[in-house]
């Protein structure tokens, strides 16, 4: 037993001196001649990292082609892709001649080597992809290894414009457990290449369009050591004509039938059933339209935001309508509208919205107003200090000629007063009515500034989602 480790470990020394360098001398440009060699020379050390020296680093260079662009969920943070994944070695010391072994390179099983680490740090879920069981071996020593890999990655998704959005998502590979003093990783291919020949094999055809690709390498230094690493970004841009066809612009025409409803008048009971209507339309249109709306905690996307400044200006357009038809139809219409209101709406807004206060109708010319004739006579005086002159050739006026006087003056001063109390009431009308009808003219103003606003900002986020060409 003693006997049998002492070789190993000879064995084991033996090989660390030697390390990797062999030329493999074929007897026949046969393939029986080329494995004998390699399972002779090569295929025994797959245990150890092909350098001849321990300080000497592997350079592994990666370069990927994405496939297909499987999905990504807002909900989960994800992205699943499929990339076919290239790594690329050197056997240090290994070669042979291609005219004495009769080939430039051969494949062989990947358990017969030695295959480096290579992870990617955003995996969240097992790698279901077919595994390829061969790799390449070429006469220099080069080691290719082309594998086909699902990735389901995390990705920090950014829908504040959805669908409008752009997302940038990092796929970083690296070793998981050798340093950079012992695998360092490098890039293949420049981002253009990788872009276009993505383009050329893409699959796919679905939500989500492939608008570009940047590669770099990095580092990633911590307590025990620094990691080498190559970080590909994979930027995604969504098709957003689904959602403009089945949310914006049904929205749009539900906000510009609620425009058009202030060509109704502001006190008719039509218009609030009409109003009533469209918001209970409006509900079930975001009811049905809800799944189509991504879900995140983080932050909440324009387009929802959108939708509750629409229904919102829906809601206050029926409660102006409320208020308006409450002024035509109150009960108690003399009130006096308040000051503060009045000078606020009938002073300020009126002018915002172009809206000049109407001047008093020419009845108010007969308004009688006790105030106005403070100091005056106001009233009939009353009858004991109320002396008829007898004018020549007259006869004094009898005791029941002055009570009819009185009751005629008291008469007279009652429909002076109720005349006086309906010219108020009716200025009063006026003055809510004027109210109501700024109120109208500043609530459609608002309903015009939001929409041409909206309308631009679609407009120029679809262009600059747009500018990420295909």
């Amino acid at each position: 037993m003693i006997v049998v480790k002492r070789a190993e470990l000879i064995f084991i020394c033996f090989m660390l001196l030697h390390g990797f360098a062999a030329t493999l001398n074929c007897r026949k440009a046969t393939p029986e001649s080329l494995f004998a060699e390699l399972e002779k020379n090569v295929f025994p050390k797959n245990l150890l990292r092909p350098v001849n020296n321990f300080s000497t680093p592997t350079i592994v260079t990666i370069g990927i082609t994405v496939v297909g662009i499987i999905g990504v969920d807002e909900k989960s943070q994800t992205l699943t892709t499929l990339l076919w994944q290239v790594l690329e070695w050197d056997i240090e010391g290994l070669s042979w001649d291609e005219k004495e072994c009769g080939t430039k390179r051969v494949s062989v099983p990947r358990e017969k080597l030695w295959v480096p680490d290579v992870f990617i740090t955003q995996f969240t879920d097992e790698d279901k992809s077919p595994k390829t069981p061969y790799v390449y071996i070429f006469n220099t020593g080069r080691v290719y290894d082309d594998t086909p890999i699902r990735v389901v990655s995390s990705c920090r998704l950014e829908i504040y414009t959805f669908p409008f959005d752009i997302q940038n998502c990092s796929l970083t590979f690296g070793s998981y457990l050798h340093f950079d003093t012992e695998i360092r990783m490098m890039h293949s291919s420049t981002s253009e290449e990788i872009l276009a020949e993505s383009h050329n094999v893409l699959e796919t055809n679905g939500e989500w369009v492939l608008a570009g690709i940047t590669v770099a390498s990095s580092n990633l230094t911590l307590n025990l050591g620094s990691y080498s690493e190559v970080e590909y970004h994979i930027i995604l841009r969504r098709r957003a004509t689904l959602y403009v066809v089945n949310l914006l612009i049904p929205s749009c025409f539900l906000i510009t039938v609620d425009l058009f409803s202030f060509m109704l008048p502001p006190h008719s009971v039509d218009r609030s059933s009409f109003k009533m209507t469209l918001i209970l339309g409006y509900t079930v249109f975001l009811l049905i339209m809800n799944d189509l709306l991504p879900v995140t905690g983080e932050t909440t996307p324009l387009i929802n935001v959108f939708f509750s400044i629409s229904l919102a200006l829906m809601v206050a357009s029926l409660l102006e309508t409320v208020f308006i038809t409450n002024i035509q139809y109150r009960s108690c219409p003399d009130r006096a509208v308040p000051h503060w209101l009045s000078v606020l709406v009938l002073q300020y807004l009126a002018v915002v919205v172009c809206l000049p206060r109407e001047e008093n109708s020419s009845r108010s010319s007969i308004f009688l107003n006790p105030s106005a004739t403070k100091g005056q006579n106001s009233r009939i005086p009353n009858v004991p200090g109320f002396h008829l002159e007898c004018l020549p050739g007259d006869a004094a006026p009898t005791e029941p000629g002055l009570d009819e006087l009185r009751k005629v003056s008291r008469d007279l001063l009652a429909i002076r007063l109720r005349v006086e109390q309906h010219f108020q009431g009716g200025q009063s009308r006026q003055e809510w009515q004027m109210v109501g009808r700024v109120i109208d003219r500043l609530l459609f103003g608002f309903y015009v500034v939001f929409i041409t606003f909206s309308f631009v900002t679609i407009a120029c986020i679809w262009t600059w989602s747009n500018s990420y060409a295909s």
